[in-house]
């Protein structure tokens, strides 16, 4: 059975326009989670994620939605109900299927809008379990789980499990989070859920301290530390989980434009290439779309990769008027890593 890739995604706009440029066959092998990401400078951040659904999410798409980093306040003057609740209601009116996420430490009152939101999609929901080195979870018993599950009005066969290891590193970190995260799994793969998936993510918070003008490697750590644990695992198939081209925490808030970028997959390791700003209209960016397509990193198969590689190939050939800015180099970049990781799943079985 092939391993489904379970991108963990930030509910922005180059995010959602990469999902929205996303082949068939891609398509076909993605579960993509949406965390909505907290912005107290933007007017409506609960209708503003659910337009980029409804403009950029395939029509066969269901989306998985993380409401959980936004506090459980009613949202709108007159409306009852909080973030779940509110998003399950306008994805609804836009005919776009979504399943709600939701934590063993949930609130009742949050359980209660998973609940409604799952039975008004039919597309059960997903419970996410945190085994970060600094943030662990406790594991249910069997009676905390029925009540659990109760709540949510749920049997485990409509529910997917996302077991979310946070950022990992090299050397004994990985060694330890391995250890811990298999004792998670074990504890909790007990129940019959409908899909079992290990998430984790390896980018950096950010690319500040990067060399300018070239690029620099960055190993995928969390491609290897998914290996590591499925080598050794006996249990039902896990999933493979990352955070596409971002930290796994939520960002903090930017400071003016970034230098031109591009955070581009290989095979075990991003290529980061990071240009100074010195060309006006970030101009600076074809320069660097040159270089990277004239580069070992631009992998045989061109601009056919993905919709990110057709744009950047444009960009090299100057056949764009403008270069973009980041919310389009965060689109090309995620748009080429969702491509790059459900082949490599696809045709070798590994990230």
């Amino acid at each position: 059975m092939l391993v489904v890739y379970v991108p963990v995604l930030k509910g922005k706009a180059g995010e959602f326009y990469a999902l929205g440029h996303t082949s068939a066959t891609v398509q076909n092998l993605v579960r993509p989670v949406m965390e909505l990401v907290p912005d107290d400078e933007l007017r409506d951040l609960l209708e503003t994620f659910c337009d980029h659904a409804m403009h950029h999410v395939p029509n066969d798409m269901v989306i998985t939605v993380d409401c959980g980093e936004l506090p459980n306040v009613r949202v709108l003057e007159g409306a009852a109900g909080g973030p779940v609740a509110r998003v399950s209601e306008s994805l609804g009116l836009r005919d776009r299927p979504m399943r709600p996420v939701f934590r063993c430490l949930d609130r009742e009152e949050v359980l209660g809008e998973v609940a409604e939101a799952a039975a008004a999609h039919g597309h059960g929901a997903c419970m996410r379990f945190t085994a970060a080195a600094d943030t662990v979870d406790v594991v249910p018993d069997e009676r905390q789980m029925r009540e659990l599950l109760a709540a949510v009005q749920l049997a485990p066969e409509e529910v997917d499990l996302l077991v979310d290891a946070g950022p990992v590193q090299a050397g004994r970190t990985r060694e330890r989070l391995t250890a811990r995260v298999l004792s998670t799994l074990e504890s909790l793969s007990s129940w019959p859920w409908r899909s079992l998936c290990l998430a984790s993510g390896a980018f950096p918070r950010n690319l500040t301290g990067f060399p300018r003008g070239t690029s620099t490697r960055v190993i995928r750590e969390d491609a290897k530390f998914w290996g590591d644990v499925v080598e050794i695992w006996r249990g039902p198939q896990l999933d493979f989980g990352d955070f596409g081209v971002t930290h796994p925490w939520m960002p903090s808030k930017s400071r003016g434009a970034p230098h031109p970028n591009m955070r581009y997959t290989a095979e075990g390791d991003w290529q980061v290439f990071v240009y100074p700003k010195v060309k006006a209209g970030n101009d600076d960016f074809f320069d660097l779309s040159k270089d990277l397509v004239d580069s070992p990193y631009w992998p045989a198969t061109g601009a056919a990769t993905s919709w990110g590689d057709e744009r950047l190939q444009e960009c090299a050939q100057r056949r764009r008027e403008k270069a973009g800015g980041a919310k389009e180099w965060r689109a090309w970049a995620t748009s080429h890593h969702l491509a790059v990781v459900t082949a490599r799943l696809a045709h070798e079985g590994r990230p």
